[in-house]
C-alpha cells in the first residue's frame, strides 16, 4: 500500500508541478503577446454570461467533448486554460497534463478575477 501510495503521492505531485498559475496581468499579456485563444472550461451558460475575448468554450464536465478537443492538439503547445474562481480549471490543468500535455497555464482567480 506504502508503494502505491509514493506512486500515486508522487505523479499528482509531478503533474501539479508543471502547471503555472499566472496573475490576470501575465495571463492577459501572455494571450494577447502570443495570439493565444484561452480555453473556457465552464459550461456554455457561464460562458455565454461573459468570457475573455477570443477564449474558445470546451466544457470541463462534458467529458467526452473535452478529450475529443485536446486529442487533436499538439501537446507540445502551451494551453491556456480559466474558469469562474479557479477550481475547476485546475482540474482541467491535471487532466491535461495527464494527457501528454507539457505546458499548461491556469488564470489565478478564474474569471471572477478578470473583471
Amino acid at each position: 500500500m506504502s508503494f502505491l501510495s509514493a506512486l500515486f503521492g508522487k505523479k499528482e505531485q509531478d503533474v501539479t508541478g508543471n502547471i503555472t498559475v499566472l496573475s490576470k496581468n501575465e495571463y492577459a499579456t501572455q494571450i494577447v503577446t502570443n495570439n493565444i485563444k484561452p480555453i473556457d472550461v465552464r459550461t456554455s451558460s457561464e460562458y455565454n454570461s461573459g468570457h475573455i475575448k477570443n477564449a474558445i468554450n470546451i466544457d470541463f464536465f462534458n467529458a467526452g467533448n473535452f478529450k475529443n478537443y485536446f486529442d487533436k492538439l499538439n501537446k507540445e503547445k502551451p494551453v491556456y486554460v480559466y474558469c469562474r474562481s479557479g477550481a475547476r480549471s485546475q482540474k482541467a490543468a491535471r487532466k491535461l497534463l495527464n494527457m501528454g500535455f507539457t505546458q499548461v497555464y491556469d488564470l489565478k482567480g478564474g474569471y471572477n478575477s478578470w473583471n
